[in-house]
């Protein structure tokens, strides 16, 4: 064989080998270039998580700070871990009642054997008699204000024919939402193991709730008189449990523009309340904050300390 030919040879023979050498030279290249694109995702991840604030120093147990114009979640504490929700499960009673009621001027009865049960439990009542016949709309504003329980009763069973029937309604709607950790057993509140929730939930519900504008005028209200009714030709009137607590205390980081309290012993203090400051509306939620003698407000002490460390004037 002549040189020629050997040099075209060992060319052919060479050819494979340095294609071969190109594909796994770009090989490793393109691996590394996702190597380092998959740690550039994660760390921005991890940068974005962590520009989420630890809630610190509070009482509460479970917390969540969102800025309600865009859902960022500002800060939190615990705020994906089951607890449980006390009287802001009348959140979720209320809004749902509304998307039922087809006639806020109907009249609802208040059953009068609900009314042992209820006083025995420890409930918070409303203050409606016993058989009196009340506008929907004024049971829906003694659900949210005084947090009446046989408020809460009386729209349930009115609007499904039982509290079970309307239970199933609020799991729908939780489910609906988003709320993978929650289950409500009950209208009220009242503690039941199986009761629970997270404030991260709690948050996406007041999100939708507000958006209805009966639900958000109920829930702004700090005094509300109801009309005459079979049994009480004066009506009633009740105050926003939420804005007597707050007004015990020192804020003046924006306006707090409304709120729904909650309590019982396994829950603790709760709060679920409405921000303005700066034009711009923030949601807070916070559940678990111990109640004692000298601090029967530990909630609202909470809130303000939030409020007072995230916002300015």
């Amino acid at each position: 064989m002549s040189r020629k030919n050997i040099k075209q040879h060992e060319k052919r023979k060479l050819k494979p080998i340095f294609l071969m050498a190109i594909i796994l030279l770009s090989i490793t290249l393109l691996v590394n270039s996702i190597g380092k694109l998959n740690n550039i995702t994660v760390n921005s991840l991890s940068q974005e998580n962590s520009e989420i604030d630890e809630l610190k120093n509070i009482r509460s147990k479970n917390a969540i700070l969102v800025d309600n114009n865009n859902g960022e979640i500002i800060a939190e504490k615990n705020s994906n871990t089951r607890c449980y929700p006390a009287s802001l499960t009348k959140i979720m009673t209320t809004i749902v009642a509304i998307d039922e009621l087809n006639d806020l001027d109907v009249k609802i009865p208040i059953r009068s054997s609900m009314f042992e049960s209820l006083r025995k439990s420890g409930a918070s009542m409303t203050g409606f008699l016993p058989d009196e016949k009340v506008k929907a709309k004024d049971v829906l504003y003694g659900i949210m204000l005084p947090s009446g329980a046989e408020s809460s009763i009386a729209v349930a069973e009115y609007i499904s024919g039982s509290e079970d029937n309307f239970i199933k309604l609020m799991n729908e709607k939780a489910k609906e939402l988003g709320m993978k950790n929650t289950h409500f057993t009950n209208v009220t509140g009242l503690h039941d193991n199986n009761h629970y929730t997270t404030v991260f939930d709690l948050s996406l519900l007041l999100d939708y709730a507000l958006e209805d504008e009966i639900f958000r005028t109920i829930f702004t209200t700090e005094k509300y008189s109801t009309s005459p009714t079979n049994l009480n030709s004066a009506g009633i009137t009740f105050s926003s449990s939420t804005f007597e607590k707050m007004d015990a205390e020192n804020f003046v980081r924006g306006k707090v523009m409304g709120g729904k309290t909650g309590y019982t012993e396994e829950a603790g203090n709760c709060l679920a309340s409405l921000l303005k400051n700066n034009g711009n509306e923030y949601i807070l939620i916070t559940t678990g904050a111990k109640k004692t003698d000298k601090e029967p407000s530990s909630n609202i002490v909470d809130a303000f300390n939030i409020y007072n460390t995230y916002f300015t004037n």
